[in-house]
């Protein structure tokens, strides 16, 4: 009997990284990786920055080359998309028609660009989450044209219009979700999973459309950031590796090696984004504060940062135009929530001239 695959679905940041920590955790059997879009695992953040301006070609954004992918003898199937999953027995439906029976599933399909309805019928309307849509946008940009010559205008909820030549709608994302309708699943702003990234029994998820309850937080978090859809697929390949070794030989370690340990996912909370010259960065979460302090450390130089806390304990902080070890030293505070007073102590001294 040809032992079953575990299936990734979702090649980008988490998808690769749930796929090679699966080799390295000891998965011996088959390995599918699917991905909706017909290029090799690419970085997203450079879409909108140094893709969009040209300053690097789409080579340039690939996280691994096919050579680098061999390794890993994958069953690779880009352009390939899931359009169904039967929780009880693991079966994926693909968008041929094809039913694969799995050992395990990863879930890490991101989220998708918000629109709205009909635009996808008026040329010159765009939105930015793909390769293909930031290679589209930069062609129409280089292209140039006469401002207020085309055909695209938009309005507010008056009776004003504004003629444009292109439309960029930035209005968010959504979870990629719509595919899973199996009752035994909580969609609800991304796929639900307790605090192991498991959704149900061999299925996991990682990445920007995982919901899962935050084991220091307590309660249910999902994080649209890359270094967290990284962390997040390998904690989600080991806890999974570590559910199927009872059962499923495929599953190897090294001799003498312990076994695979499931182990809840509590990253600290991370994000930053470059506004032009500015660097902003944050640990902890900001949103749902009931309290918040800003301090400019250094106005010249546009350093402030912002503590934020909750019942009476500091939960995240947010820091603009810090250096990168005044930075690394804020994550230590915030990583147990600690109470106000005492953060604001260890945060002054993280940030202290010196």
């Amino acid at each position: 009997m040809t032992a079953r695959p575990i299936a990734v679905v979702g090649a980008s940041a988490a998808g690769l990284a749930a796929a090679e920590a699966l080799r390295r955790g000891g998965w011996r059997g088959p390995l599918t990786l699917i991905g909706d879009e017909p290029h090799l695992p690419y970085d997203r953040p450079p879409l909108s920055k140094q893709l969009l301006h040209g300053a690097w070609e789409p080579d340039r954004l690939l996280l691994r080359t096919e050579e680098q992918l061999a390794p890993l003898g994958l069953d690779l199937r880009l352009g390939t998309r899931a359009t169904g999953l039967d929780v009880a027995t693991r079966t994926l439906t693909l968008d041929g028609g094809e039913r694969l029976g799995c050992a395990g599933v990863i879930i890490a399909t991101g989220v998708t660009a918000r629109t709205l309805p009909g635009a996808d019928r008026i040329a010159g309307v765009h939105t930015l989450r793909t390769l293909d849509e930031a290679l589209a946008l930069r062609s129409r940009l280089a292209n140039g044209g006469t401002p207020g010559s085309g055909g695209v205008a938009a309005g507010g909820g008056g009776s004003s219009r504004l003629p444009a030549d292109l439309v960029l709608l930035a209005i968010g994302s959504r979870p990629a979700v719509e595919w899973l309708a199996d009752p035994a699943l909580d969609t609800t702003d991304g796929l639900r999973c307790d605090e192991y990234c498991a959704a149900a029994p061999g299925i996991y998820a990682a990445g920007d459309v995982a919901r899962w309850d935050h084991p220091v937080h307590g309660r249910p978090l999902r994080f649209e950031h890359r270094m967290n859809a990284t962390e997040q697929g390998m904690a989600a390949a080991r806890n999974l590796l570590a559910e199927l070794s009872t059962t499923d030989p495929a599953v190897g370690t090294a001799q003498d090696a312990p076994a695979p340990e499931r182990r809840p996912f509590a990253p600290v909370p991370y994000f930053w984004s470059d506004q032009y010259d500015l660097k902003l960065q944050a640990y902890g979460l900001t949103a749902g504060a009931d309290r918040v302090e800003a301090t400019v450390l250094d106005r010249a130089e546009r350093r402030v940062l912002a503590l934020y806390g909750r019942d009476g304990h500091a939960v995240g902080v947010l820091a603009a135009g810090l250096p990168p070890r005044r930075i690394r030293a804020l994550r230590a505070v915030i990583a147990t929530p600690l109470p106000w007073e005492e953060a604001r102590e260890r945060i002054g001294a993280a940030t202290a001239a010196g």
